[in-house]
């Protein structure tokens, strides 16, 4: 059943179209009354030195504070007047901008999306009230106990690659920028050869991609091209734990504690080695069929929350299990863990419970691509880190094909049961 819908849910193998200056176009039809255009930059927060850490997300909002050809709002009024929608997202690996528009107001809205993310006017005075949002912003993050928890976590996680920091940076950082490094900064890497421009929906591709190339060649400054140095050379990989990392912190703003275990694994980079971490995950900490929630929640009450995902980022991934639950637990939680760590390492998986898997990975694919945004999104992440949309079209075959061999040799590879980082929040006494 599962490869039935995933058959009926690919419409079209969307058209990858690049430009001679190093744009890339990604471009599918789907019959649904609306039109997404997303905008993928190859840049977040682990392009920043620790100098500008929050750089990405602050020039995110940045980027809608008015260009030469457009005033502060005058962006989003003409976006609202045609009820479309728009908005961004800044991470650690990449910033991306989208437009939803209705198929006929699409030619017209698409060129501004490019305009903004292209041409930013990037002015003092408005970089000066936006640096006040920003830190409003970073002051309710740090307020927020999950974000605490899983910033004391990155810290503990990761001795060197950036994805210790915050994306939005530290107030300190922010309060001190200036301007001109902004410009700087968009001016490095808010190039051709970083972007990907990903656009869906019920209009013909190569209407789609006339439209997205025209408003390109509109607003791009050819005298401002140039192609990005790679600063990738200084992300290397860190080795696995080879001991328990404990770092443990009093909040007092937390009724319960928290405890964070986490495992270094592959990223993106090595897609071949996330497959068996991502069904892992679902067996351990997805669902209310998953092994801890019903052992520690269900049957033993030791916790009031339990969860697990397998966070691939592009140069590392992090297999991340988090709890909340009374602080006199925590001791037997932590062993408890660990031992169903080991059960896996040792005790092959039931075909049934991969089985299970294999259909919900599959049908959350089909579920979660039904509209325009959702496929736009998709090939843009893919493309934007790898380059590759393979891995984005055949990620449910990829999991199908998992055996319990194959996941017995992920936990056995990756997850020590007696070598990890764990971060433990308690309350005031």
């Amino acid at each position: 059943m599962a490869s039935t819908l995933l058959e009926a849910a690919v419409i079209n193998q969307p058209t990858i179209h690049k430009l001679p200056h190093g744009l890339t176009i990604i471009a599918e039809q789907m019959p649904v009354e609306a039109v997404n255009l997303n905008v993928w930059l190859n840049v977040g927060s682990t392009r920043e030195t620790d100098e500008i850490n929050g750089m990405a997300h602050f020039l995110e909002h940045m980027v809608f504070k008015g260009t030469p050809n457009l005033q502060i709002g005058e962006f989003e009024y003409l976006i609202e007047q045609r009820g479309a929608v728009t908005n961004a997202a800044t991470s650690q690996d990449y910033t991306h901008y989208y437009i939803t528009t209705a198929p006929k107001d699409f030619a017209e809205l698409a060129p501004l999306q490019l305009d903004v993310v292209l041409n930013p006017s990037l002015e003092n005075e408005a970089f000066e009230r936006e640096k006040l949002v920003v830190l409003e912003e970073i002051r309710r993050s740090e307020d927020n106990p999950r974000r605490r928890t899983f910033y004391r976590a990155m810290e503990t996680c990761f001795n060197n690659l950036p994805y210790r920091r915050p994306v939005l940076g530290p107030s300190e950082v922010i309060a001190n920028l200036r301007s001109e490094q902004m410009r700087d900064f968009h001016y490095h890497w808010y190039q051709p050869t970083c972007i990907t421009a990903t656009v869906v929906g019920n209009l013909p591709v190569e209407e789609l991609i006339d439209t997205v190339t025209r408003g390109f060649e509109e607003h791009v400054a050819y005298e401002n091209y140039h192609s990005p140095l790679s600063t990738d050379y200084c992300l290397i990989f860190e080795p696995p734990f080879k001991d328990i990392i404990r770092k443990e912190y009093v909040d007092e703003s937390l009724q319960q504690a928290r405890i964070v275990m986490m495992w270094r694994v592959p990223g993106m980079q090595h897609l071949e080695e996330t497959y068996a971490l991502d069904i892992l995950a679902v067996i351990l900490g997805q669902g209310k069929v998953s092994r801890l929630f019903r052992d520690l929640r269900e049957e033993k009450h030791l916790v009031t929350q339990i969860g697990v995902s397998n966070m691939t980022h592009t140069h590392q991934g992090v297999f991340y299990i988090s709890a909340q639950l009374p602080t006199e637990n925590i001791d037997k939680v932590e062993k408890a863990i660990a031992e169903h760590i080991r059960r896996i390492q040792n005790e092959p998986i039931a075909e049934k419970d991969i089985e299970r898997i294999r259909t919900q990975v599959a049908n959350r694919f089909i579920f979660a691509n039904e509209r325009p945004s959702d496929r736009a999104n998709l090939y843009g992440y893919y493309y934007s880190q790898l380059q590759d949309l393979t891995p984005a079209l055949n990620y449910p075959e990829n999991i199908k094909s998992m055996e319990a061999s194959d996941l017995q040799a992920a936990a056995q590879k990756y997850l020590d049961p007696d070598a990890y980082g764990i971060v433990v929040m308690k309350p005031a006494s």
